[in-house]
């Protein structure tokens, strides 16, 4: 393939995402074409997909456009997909996989779509090369998605193969754990940068902890993975790779001004997270202990708390977690003066026994739960106010 060829480069990410998967994207150095509720597009080579794999903390996966047809039926997919030279993408010796969506009234099933996809790319390949690469459903090598939207039909190679949310350091999950891009948005729209101390109590597996550790230094998530999608397309060198990862690594790397502190009542939480930061290799930046949410030691510079509770999916369940929530409110109220105070829940009921009033209310989702980033400031004193006259 040609690295230097620029085409279409679609980045997709969680719903409510796409801002701040923006100013990363900007950051970076490249302009954005076109947003959508899950994505972004921008134009690029293979090469900008590289640094889009290793840098961006808030996006799912980079795919870079190989092909875009009309379409009617699948025997049209079939010849249209094979009419590609895929011998110039897929390694002889490779492994594929296809993933797929569809929203057209030429197919209802995904399933067949994706093998549909897999049998033109085998057959021109055998027809070419005499020999077909393994197919499956891994994504650890060369990934080809495929959206077909009425008679359009979009080809990429997927750049990044698994997720980018799936950074490796996640050994131990514990319970219900957020997703690390998640927690990486979370983060960036509460305002963190590193520039001020961030706790975070009722930490679970260290997520959110894990995720300021790598914002306050500047170290570029796709450090922490060895394996790409497009470490498994042809033409790929690796030199290239191995610089600019030294490259990417001298960018970051800044020493931690203030303290990040993460706490949980549990200690098996507690020993998950220690865990999952010392495979991030950013343990010694984490001041992890087992207590109360509300004993919570905070720094006398005050800073940012991040908090996670549960939201409760059981009528049971949230009877038992309005105290807890109450609580959190008493903590913000009584403990925090002078702290930005951020509550991320699925439960905008359960948020109301806070008791405070919000200044951000920005919405994200959780899979497929609908969740709000509650922001509040805790001022000290009384909050001054202008004068009417």
């Amino acid at each position: 393939m040609d690295f230097n060829k620029k085409a279409p480069v679609l980045i997709t990410c969680g719903r409510g995402l796409v801002p701040f998967l923006k100013a990363e994207v900007e950051a970076a150095g490249f302009s954005v074409d076109s947003e959508h509720d899950t994505g972004l597009t921008l134009t690029g080579t293979l090469t900008d997909t590289m640094r889009l794999n290793l840098k961006l903390r808030t996006a799912f996966n980079v795919l870079y456009q190989l092909d875009h047809f009309d379409c009617t039926d699948t025997e049209h997919l079939y010849r249209l997909i094979g009419r590609f030279p895929w011998e110039n993408v897929v390694p002889p010796d490779g492994y594929l996989s296809v993933v797929s969506q569809a929203s057209t009234q030429a197919i209802d099933n995904t399933m067949f779509l994706n093998q549909k996809v897999k049998d033109a790319i085998v057959d021109r390949l055998r027809k070419v090369n005499g020999k077909r690469p393994d197919a499956g459903p891994d994504r650890d090598r060369t990934v080809i998605n495929v959206y077909w939207n009425r008679d359009k039909v979009w080809v990429y190679a997927n750049t990044s193969g698994e997720k980018l949310s799936d950074r490796s350091y996640r050994k131990l999950p514990y319970k219900a754990p957020l997703q690390e891009s998640l927690a990486a948005a979370i983060l960036l729209a509460a305002g963190y940068s590193g520039e001020q101390p961030l706790v975070n109590p009722m930490c679970g597996s260290g997520t959110l902890a894990i995720e300021a550790a790598l914002i306050a230094t500047g170290r570029a998530p796709g450090l922490l993975r060895s394996n790409f999608g497009i470490k498994h397309l042809v033409g790929f060198d690796s030199d290239m790779w191995d610089e600019l990862r030294k490259q990417i690594r001298k960018e970051g790397g800044k020493d931690l001004k203030f303290p990040i502190i993460a706490t949980d009542i549990d200690k098996q939480a507690i020993a998950a997270a220690r865990k999952n930061a010392q495979t991030a290799g950013v343990d010694q930046l984490i001041e992890f202990s087992v207590c109360d949410f509300a004993d919570t030691p905070l720094p006398s510079n005050p800073g940012l708390i991040v908090m996670n509770p549960e939201y409760g999916m059981r009528l049971g369940e949230i009877r038992e977690l309005e105290g807890t929530y109450k609580r959190i409110g008493d903590f913000f109220k009584q403990k925090a003066a002078g702290w930005r105070g951020c509550l991320f829940t699925g439960n905008l009921e359960l948020a109301k026994r806070i008791g405070l009033r919000t200044s951000r209310r920005i919405p994200m989702f959780n899979a497929d739960i609908e969740c709000r980033l509650l922001c509040y400031e805790m001022y000290e004193g009384t909050r001054k106010t202008k004068n009417p006259s």
